[in-house]
């Protein structure tokens, strides 16, 4: 997911700019746009760059003279030689409305430091662990999706993506079947893997918010397993301002209990991107 960008206005240097010291400097490798709003692009990785698997990551553009950075998550896993983003586009934000031109061969910053909530190391020991997305907030989730180490420790995965429409569902639809026919992926994952796709605006197998579809105990009937339960359930959640806070209530009124890198728990919340 992308921090949200406020309204300003820069503009372009015409000269290359210098390359601020103490950052890395990668190379783009491929842009796939998937709607006016959406798109994801991968690049190089930084030789001896190091990162758990749900992470994210400062990146940015030279904006005139000076860089200009906000906090994606990585969405890529952390085995993977290439890093991947995924990206809303904001027609006037700071770095998006630049960020979204750019094409192979172009250059991208990149701080060193990766950082967040939603790693593996931050939740319990459990059985089922449920994924709990909106828009952009996915991009956790396609690292840890494709990370070994999720299936080791957990029986079943469900990831949920609730998005406005159905184009913007794309993403993760090639996630999973990226993920079905990849060569050491798919034994790996087997039939651990549980994908639910939502939306709010259109007609569509699954519609709703997911917050309701958890009230109303739909998503557990669809998905066939029980409700949720704190002995065995566990829960990462990366999307809006409010649906972060519905899900959390309802996974604290489940019984549930917040965690975090120093005191791991049932569930974590990546508020790195809420404004």
């Amino acid at each position: 997911m992308n921090a949200p960008a406020k309204t300003e206005e820069f503009a372009v240097a015409q000269a290359p700019a210098k390359i601020p010291d103490g950052v890395y400097a990668e190379t783009v490798l491929a842009v796939e746009h998937y709607t006016d709003r959406l798109f994801r692009f991968r690049m190089t990785r930084p030789a001896g760059f190091r990162f758990r698997s749900g992470e994210f990551a400062m990146i940015g553009l030279m904006v005139g003279d000076k860089p200009v950075y906000r906090a994606y998550s990585i969405a890529s896993p952390a085995w993977d030689e290439e890093l991947e983003f995924f990206s809303i586009k904001v027609p006037d934000g700071p770095l998006t409305s630049h960020l979204q031109l750019i094409k192979p061969g172009d250059t991208v910053l990149m701080r060193k430091k990766p950082t967040g909530t939603l790693v593996l190391d931050a939740l319990t020991p459990g059985k089922r662990l449920y994924m709990f997305s909106t828009g952009t907030g996915i991009a956790p989730f396609a690292s840890l999706i494709r990370d070994p180490e999720t299936y080791e420790k957990f029986e079943e995965v469900i990831l949920t993506h609730t998005c406005r429409d159905v184009a913007e569902l794309k993403y993760g639809l090639d996630l999973v079947e990226e993920i079905r026919n990849h060569e050491f992926l798919a034994e790996i994952v087997g039939d651990k893997l549980k994908h639910y796709p939502t939306v709010t605006r259109e007609e569509f197998s699954h519609k709703g918010r997911i917050t309701d579809l958890i009230e109303s105990a739909k998503l557990f009937s669809d998905l066939g397993v029980p409700a949720l339960d704190p002995a065995v359930d566990r829960g990462m959640i990366c999307g809006s301002t409010a649906m972060l806070k519905d899900t959390k209530d309802l996974l604290e009124k489940a019984g549930l209990v917040e965690g975090s890198n120093n005191k791991p728990g049932e569930f974590v919340i990546e508020r790195a991107f809420v404004g």
